[in-house]
């Protein structure tokens, strides 16, 4: 190989390195019930108000009292890195230790809680919208986890509504979202090329729809009514459980038993997908902690396995079953995957979770590597999910892609 050509290579990879898309990493088992937190007592998307406060708080079960510090980069609305320097981003500094930590209380599994709020005294505040990333470091400097978060400026309307699929063959299974845009603040120049929008279901980034373009525009109105782009599978109402009196059966479990830590089993779950639907009020996936005669649920909210049962008379060849949520970011790895017990005819798996009350689904990947969220709960129209639409602006000339309206809707409003 010639040197013209090793430099060729170099620079592909270099350029693809660079510029790919950033990913979320997944915490390791000691580090649980991560969440952003606003003004609802559940986890939330953390899509914040320009101003507002980013609190972030996480559990470390090894009982070690680490250090954990936190930089934060900014991103373009591929979420891929955008070209500003910190200064140009942030009021302060990052790379600061977490300093708000307390251990558990009176819990049979200990653990540190620790809780980040931005702005603080040495991280100021961040000084545009648009999208960001939050990483986590242990005192070695290696990563231990990130996540995801925006900041938007309230500067246009995003009107939502949610229809029934246009597309006949999918119209008892999918829901779409048609968007329209306005502005008294901006002017949108070429709104095909400086105009892009995100639509998130039930505030799961992992199946959220980018890359849209206006079909018309109207003056300074863009409007979105697309027959099959914007649409998504529907599912069905989430499971639940709530085991906020750890000692006694609460609504879903099935019985308790106490061995090291406190064990909750659930009743078995079936597969939904071939019946018919029933509505059932859910919390869209989330979870809130929550724990009864406590005074602080951060540090004496205990920790229990959970262990879940999906009934079915036969094995799923070709397809892995995960118990899928917020409650880890709705990830798909070792640690919610289910294994078939050919004895008592269904899936099982066991997640450690801090007490509270829980929505959860079982999904299938198939040997592609295809998520299906509809293969065990079916997909209905009739469903109740969140929609969130995300609008971002770059306008000509412009360094960074800045996120310039918020809007959201429910499907429980849902029409043809």
């Amino acid at each position: 190989m010639t040197l013209k050509h090793i430099l060729f290579t170099f620079t592909v990879l270099t350029f693809n390195t660079l510029f790919s898309q950033v990913k979320e990493v997944n915490p390791p088992d000691y580090i649980k019930t991560i969440t952003f937190k606003g003004d609802t007592p559940e986890s939330q998307l953390p899509v914040l108000k320009k101003g507002e406060f980013l609190v972030l708080e996480f559990d470390a079960l090894n009982g070690n009292e680490d250090d954990y510090y936190y930089k934060i980069e900014h991103y373009n609305y591929d979420w891929t890195p955008s070209v500003l320097a910190r200064a140009e981003f942030m009021e302060g500094f990052d790379n600061q230790r977490i300093r708000n930590y307390e251990n558990s209380f009176n819990t049979y599994q200990i653990y540190s809680h620790y809780k980040l709020t931005i702005p603080n005294q040495r991280t100021r505040g961040l000084k545009i919208s648009g999208n960001y990333m939050i990483k986590v470091f242990n005192e070695y400097d290696e990563l231990v986890f990130s996540r995801k978060f925006m900041i938007y400026e309230d500067l246009a309307n995003v009107g939502v509504s949610i229809k029934r699929s246009r597309d006949v063959k999918d119209i008892d299974g999918k829901q779409s979202v048609d968007i329209t845009i306005n502005s008294n603040n901006l002017r949108f120049n070429n709104p095909t090329q400086t105009v892009k929008t995100l639509i998130v279901q039930n505030n799961n980034l992992n199946t959220a729809i980018s890359g849209l373009k206006p079909q018309y525009t109207l003056g300074n109105e863009l409007i979105y009514k697309y027959t099959k782009e914007t649409s998504f599978w529907a599912g069905n109402e989430y499971f639940f459980f709530e085991n906020k009196d750890i000692r006694a059966a609460n609504t879903g479990i099935q019985y308790i038993e106490l061995g090291n830590l406190y064990n909750n089993f659930l009743f078995a779950n079936i597969i939904r997908k071939d019946r018919p639907y029933t509505y059932n009020p859910d919390i869209n996936g989330n979870f809130v902690i929550t724990a009864i005669d406590v005074e602080n649920t951060d540090i004496e909210a205990d920790y229990a396995w959970i262990h879940f049962a999906l009934l079915t008379n036969k094995e799923l060849k070709g397809k892995n079953v995960y118990v899928y949520g917020n409650f880890n970011n709705y990830a798909t790895d070792e640690s919610n995957l289910m294994h078939y017990n050919d004895k008592e005819g269904m899936y099982e798996a066991s997640i450690l979770l801090k007490q509270g009350f829980y929505n959860y689904k079982y999904v299938t990947i198939d040997n592609n590597g295809t998520l299906e969220e509809g293969s065990i709960g079916g997909n209905f129209y009739q469903t109740e999910n969140n929609y969130k639409v995300l609008v971002y602006y770059r306008d000509l000339g412009a360094r960074y892609d800045r996120l310039i309206g918020i809007g959201e809707a429910n499907s429980v409003n849902i029409s043809n």
